[in-house]
């Protein structure tokens, strides 16, 4: 089949590797993108594991929180203009206020928007004809806890409460209820910077560890050992592979000598009772929404010729 120039360029960018390596990988499978990663992995070409989204959307992402629970919103806009604006940071901030008690993301939308009569999608709506610019309301995640706190941390906050990244994690515990809040938002600050796939290795998506097993075996096969070593091997990985991954595991970026485990562990001292981390959200802008790229030579030619 015929590979375009647009294929390589789309695999060079997920994976690092040379645009005669990603021909090749693309050709080997049938242009199939996520198998032609695996391809140049398999190979030791690339390390890439495509994890990452394309992140193209604008607007902002808000958090609110109250006694045991907290929620992180996200709201569009068409440019990072419209983000700056006053008018814009007030919707989400208000957005973000009545997703504290509504939790879901359509029960959030058909909600009165505060102050009005209008439900949150049709205040929206109505607000694109005075900021001139298209809005949406995408989606809300609401975390509570029977016992414990709920901690919100905004990166690089253009306003309170309001930023491009917001995170939750929550913590059960009877503890001080101020000293697990400030380590819990030292894990949001945490979960901001190394974006975990779960919080435990059971709860790390089957297929993905499939498709690193099967990765990191062919890997292998490729030393010559015994099958027998080939699966030990595939085990040290897999435990690599579950430290870079899973926030429990995780090398805790405020002290990287202790994982985030051990770390909650020695946080129960100053918290005065055993602590568990029971979950946690990480909104970033955008994130698996693809931006049409459009080719401005070729918009110009066009308007010339019309």
């Amino acid at each position: 089949m015929s590979i375009s120039a647009a294929q390589v360029k789309e695999l060079r960018e997920l994976s690092g590797a040379g645009m005669m390596d990603c021909k090749a990988a693309l050709t080997e499978t049938g242009g199939d993108m996520e198998a032609a990663v695996d391809w140049l992995r398999k190979k030791g070409i690339s390390k890439a594991d495509k994890k990452a989204s394309r992140t193209a959307a604008e607007g902002l992402v808000g958090v609110d929180a109250g006694m045991r629970e907290a929620v992180v919103v996200e709201v569009n806009s068409e440019t990072d203009f419209v983000a700056r604006n006053a008018a814009f940071q007030e919707i989400v901030a208000n957005v973000s206020k009545v997703a504290l008690a509504y939790g879901d993301t359509d029960a959030v939308a058909a909600a009165k928007y505060p102050g009005s009569d209008k439900s949150v999608a049709d205040t929206i709506k109505d607000a694109v004809g005075t900021i001139g610019e298209n809005m949406s309301f995408r989606r809300s995640v609401k975390l509570s806890v029977s016992e414990g706190v709920v901690a919100t941390y905004v990166h690089n906050a253009v306003a309170d409460n309001l930023g491009k990244l917001g995170v939750l994690v929550a913590i059960e515990t009877a503890g001080n209820h101020d000293a697990a809040r400030a380590f819990a938002r030292q894990v949001a600050m945490h979960v901001a910077a190394t974006n975990p796939l779960a919080l435990t290795p059971d709860e790390v998506d089957a297929s993905a560890v499939e498709r690193e097993k099967s990765i990191f075996a062919d890997q292998a096969r490729q030393s010559g050992k015994p099958e027998n070593i080939i699966e030990k091997m595939v085990e040290g990985r897999m435990r690599k592979f579950y430290e870079e991954v899973v926030l429990l595991k995780q090398a805790f970026v405020l002290n990287p000598d202790l994982t985030v485990e051990a770390a909650l562990k020695d946080a129960e001292k100053q918290i005065g009772a055993p602590a568990k981390i029971t979950g946690y959200v990480r909104f970033a802008l955008g994130e698996g929404i693809e931006k049409e790229e459009s080719d401005f030579a070729a918009e110009v030619a066009a308007a010339v010729k019309g």
